[in-house]
């Protein structure tokens, strides 16, 4: 069976079996709500991963791109040298153009944040008394701190929601109300299939023979890694976002990966004949 193949029917199953548990048991946190995104999850003090502090979201999933890139190019640089082709190569910076284009930049603002303002949304600070307050766009784009000290006319109409605050109180707004794709799903998604279809060449019939040590221990960890990975789409799915933004992230990230499957990039066959493990001598 197909590695692709498999990992794509987990995934799928994984989020389906999660996201319908959110919505039987009202688990997750509708993090595109401005009235709630702000709040600990309700689910904090009884639900390890529902608190957005756990490990596994501070130090892996907030740090997912990083983590796949340094798995890919352990086991590819320790890779036979027959397949560690340019094709592999570019799959990985086509999806790390994705993962840049819509988590960072896209001309200015990257595609998501983009996505929640066509959608209705709208840049949100929320003073400390739970009040919000509709700033200027721009201020989420750039991600700028505000204070009644530096951006006065922004709270003229706040006064009393502000009085007695400290005064270096300040406040990030962030981007609410309209679709918020689920990023974490999406960049899971994305990553986790990749990482499945860079395992083929060591997985090939015969390739564990020739196994370096190195390559042993970097393949042992990107398997590893793919473990966490769709453990992470679990916790997601049960925690976080509404149901349609986890569909809409997968589908993107089923989408992302897809464009490194198109027929110009996959191997032709007079090379990749060439890459077959010759048998192990007697």
């Amino acid at each position: 069976m197909d590695v692709r193949h498999f990992i794509f029917g987990a995934i799928t199953l994984i989020l389906l079996l999660g996201t319908s548990y959110s919505v039987l048991y009202s688990t997750y946190l509708d993090t595109s709500s401005h009235l709630l995104s702000h709040r600990a999850h309700h689910l904090a003090q009884t639900h390890y991963f529902a608190s957005k502090s756990n490990p596994l979201n501070v130090y892996f999933i907030k740090k997912a791109w990083g983590w796949t890139t340094l798995a890919f190019l352990a086991t590819f640089l320790t890779s036979p040298s027959a397949v560690r082709t340019r094709q592999r190569f570019f799959k990985y910076l086509i999806l790390t153009g994705v993962w840049v284009l819509f988590t960072s930049w896209f001309f200015g603002p990257a595609l998501l944040e983009r996505a929640i303002v066509l959608s209705g949304g709208e840049c949100v600070a929320v003073l400390p008394s739970g009040d919000p307050v509709t700033v200027p766009t721009e201020f989420c784009y750039t991600r700028s701190a505000l204070a009644p000290k530096t951006h006065p006319e922004l709270f003229v109409h706040h006064a009393a929601s502000l009085a007695g605050v400290l005064e270096e109180w300040r406040v990030v707004p962030r981007l609410r109300k309209g679709h918020d794709v689920s990023g974490h799903v999406f960049l899971l998604t994305m990553s986790v299939l990749f990482l499945a279809d860079q395992l083929r060449p060591s997985f090939r019939p015969g390739a564990a023979r020739r196994w370096s040590n190195p390559h042993m221990w970097a393949v042992a960890a990107q398997v590893s890694l793919v473990g966490i990975w769709l453990f992470a789409i679990y916790t997601t799915s049960v925690y976080f976002h509404s149901p349609f933004e986890k569909f809409t992230g997968y589908l993107l990230g089923v989408a992302s990966f897809l464009l490194t499957q198109i027929p110009s990039l996959q191997f032709p066959p007079e090379v990749a004949s060439t890459q077959r493990v010759p048998p192990a001598s007697n």
